[in-house]
């Protein structure tokens, strides 16, 4: 059958395989258990690259093909450009799906990176295996791990799977510290996870925050307070001589101090 190539697993059994090629360009099909869904897919890719019978949003469950391979192929046929990933081009931006019902949109200063990278999903995140290590998506935009969707972050339209810079703000960029309003006014409080969560202080910037958190942590496991493995907020806003000045001014809360005490 045309499309269609016979191959063995190491173990000897037999499999199919089906790929076209188009514009040049030898592309698999993918792997099936005989013949003929094999042949089936590569008719499909026949009506979708050469008839262009079908688009994007014409996948359904009774399709051969993966939901993956028809996004690339689509892709390839409608904007010239072939992905290994199922990446789709808009004018702006591109769709990134994981499935037909998550749509991921990034800007496309972000296409080199996802072309080469695949995004997968866990739990309520999504990441990418970048040289050996799960990174989450949000690390590129300076949200740090384990912050929270709404009070370190918010997606600035509702939408939870646009991902294009405009759309998201970062409202707590540093470990430890949270904006909060008190009487009336917005300040920014440390707060430290030793046994249960203990409150460093109140401040009026998310540096002096971000500071006092640093110098809270170095306070907890220099005395023997806490054998955590705590990590500490970079500032890129300061140079070590200010860092420095505002380290030696900065207050903690007198709690942590009585600690170091009664140790």
């Amino acid at each position: 059958m045309k499309g269609v190539f016979k191959a063995y697993k190491k173990n000897g059994e037999a499999y199919f395989r089906s790929s076209i090629t188009y514009k040049n360009k030898h592309i698999s099909l993918g792997s099936f258990d005989n013949s003929r869904l094999a042949h089936k897919a590569y008719l499909e890719a026949c009506e979708i690259l050469f008839k262009k019978r079908y688009k994007l949003e014409d996948y359904n469950k009774s399709k051969i093909l993966s939901f993956e391979k028809w996004v690339i192929l689509c892709n390839y046929r409608d904007n010239g450009y072939y992905f290994g990933n199922p990446i789709y081009l808009h004018k702006y931006y591109f769709s990134y799906f994981l499935s037909p019902d998550i749509e991921l949109k990034f800007d496309t200063d972000d296409l080199f990176y996802y072309a080469s990278h695949k995004i997968h999903q866990k739990g309520g995140y999504f990441y990418v295996n970048d040289f050996g290590i799960q990174q989450n998506i949000l690390t590129r935009y300076g949200i740090r791990n384990f912050a929270v969707k709404g009070i370190d972050y918010r997606f600035k339209n509702g939408d939870e799977y646009d991902f294009r810079h405009y759309n998201i703000e970062v409202i707590n960029p540093y470990y430890g510290v949270r904006r909060e309003y008190r009487k009336g006014r917005m300040v920014f409080v440390a707060r430290i996870n030793i046994y249960g969560t203990w409150t460093i202080g109140c401040y009026s910037s998310p540096i002096n925050a971000a500071v006092a958190y640093n110098k809270a942590v170095d306070f907890v496991v220099s005395h023997g307070i806490s054998s955590k493995s705590y990590i500490k907020n970079y500032i890129d806003e300061l140079n070590a001589h200010d860092y420095k000045e505002i380290y030696e001014k900065i207050k903690i809360s007198k709690r942590l101090l009585k600690l170091a005490k009664k140790d």
